[in-house]
């Protein structure tokens, strides 16, 4: 599992990063008119892969847990047949693994992954029409059946980012407990496949210790979860970026950028830097626009379960509570941080950054200084929610960390 990499190794071996740019660039290109509805195709394989799984059990108590699963996937199809409506036109012919099987996840030079997603390719579930998300959740059941939860944050926030699918995120729990299904019945596989051998007796219980570390992360998946909305507020140089990227990993939110989120309204790439966008793209119109797109964008990620970080300067009362109705209409708990720095660390800072952007500094302060001109304070109703931070004091990711968990318990 935890291999060196050595020399010689395949040409397609890839890191994290680059991985999930080629997994989101795939899925937008290979989209099908395949005329089978996602749905119904879900359905099937969700059928087969509970069928095939019933058949390798043997334990009484794991036979329950797998019926306990089964139940709960037949209900949560349901509940989202319509959302599989509205994605038909990113419905996939199969899986992204079928043309890259050689394909090797690395880590600072350590092979976490021989299939890079870790899917399946010897069963049903790979060559059969599918939503992008199955690809996604393949990729995180690997790395999180393996203790790779840093990777498997940074992966689904990396990947929706890049794609913009947030939608996405809303049938990952689905997925992911089909996946982890998937994986046990591989474990149990190896298992039939020894039959006679004399090692058997040391290899059932690598097998059935396997196939029970999927069914429990199945099984976390399957819980209902009340994931909170952190909204990011702060002007340019503040540390709001940076300081919501640690969230990803350190807490495992998702983040909602919106400098990605206003290039992709322009057709822009959501990588590129924010100083080579054109003029336009900052006009009221588009921040507006903009603003309801992280709204939208946030609502997705709550309604799936999963904690959302917003990361935009929010100057306005109206931007900050087209975000925070998204998770009080939920009935989910919502904490504004303000990331606060004073003006002379804000000025290095943006005539730091001005450089690395192909800007210059006057243009950056020029900024900086309208940001601080258009912020209105925050409302006695707002403040209740609200954490300021400090982000040129030492060790100040560790009191945000601390700050969100202790006034929204998220650990």
């Amino acid at each position: 599992m935890n291999q060196r990499h050595a020399p010689g190794s395949p040409t397609r071996d890839v890191t994290l990063e680059t991985l999930v740019e080629r997994l989101s660039a795939w899925h937008a290109d290979h989209a099908t008119d395949e005329a089978t509805p996602l749905h119904e195709a879900v359905q099937r394989r969700v059928a087969a892969e509970t069928q095939a799984l019933t058949a390798l059990i043997v334990a009484d108590e794991d036979r329950q847990r797998l019926q306990a699963l089964s139940r709960w996937l037949e209900e949560n199809l349901s509940r989202l047949a319509p959302v599989f409506k509205t994605r038909e036109a990113r419905r996939l012919p199969r899986s992204w693994a079928c043309e890259h099987p050689d394909s090797r996840l690395l880590d600072e030079g350590r092979v976490v992954m021989v299939n890079a997603i870790d899917r399946d390719l010897q069963s049903h579930g790979a060559e059969v029409v599918q939503d992008p998300a199955a690809d996604l959740a393949s990729l995180l059941v690997g790395l999180e059946v393996r203790d790779e939860s840093r990777l498997a944050r940074l992966a689904l926030d990396g990947y929706l980012r890049l794609s913009g699918d947030y939608q996405a995120a809303r049938l990952l729990s689905v997925f992911r407990v089909l996946e982890c299904l998937a994986g046990a019945r591989r474990a149990l596989r190896r298992l039939e496949a020894a039959e006679g051998d004399d090692e058997r007796p040391a290899l059932l219980a690598e097998t059935m210790g396997a196939c029970r570390r999927y069914l429990e992360l199945a099984e976390r998946h399957a819980e209902f979860r009340f994931p909170p909305l952190v909204i990011g507020v702060g002007v340019s140089g503040s540390g709001k970026s940076r300081f919501t990227r640690n969230l990803v990993t350190r807490l495992g939110a998702v983040r909602v950028a919106s400098h990605a989120e206003r290039r992709r309204l322009h057709g822009l790439s959501p990588q590129a830097v924010e100083g080579e966008a054109p003029v336009g793209i900052f006009d009221a119109s588009t921040t507006e626009r903009t603003y309801q797109r992280l709204a939208q964008c946030a609502g997705h990620l709550l309604d799936a379960g999963l904690p959302a970080c917003i990361d935009a300067t929010c100057l306005t009362q109206a931007q900050r509570d087209w975000l925070r109705h998204q998770a009080e209409s939920r009935g989910l708990p919502v904490l504004l941080v303000s990331f606060e720095a004073d003006q002379a660390t804000l000025t290095r800072r943006i005539t730091k950054r001005a450089g690395r952007h192909g800007v210059t500094a006057e243009e950056g302060l020029a900024v900086l200084s309208h940001q601080q001109a258009a912020f209105e304070p925050f409302s006695d109703e707002e403040r209740f929610h609200l954490v300021r931070l400090d982000t040129t004091a030492d060790n100040a990711g560790e009191t945000l960390a601390g700050l969100i968990q202790e006034h929204m318990h998220w650990s």
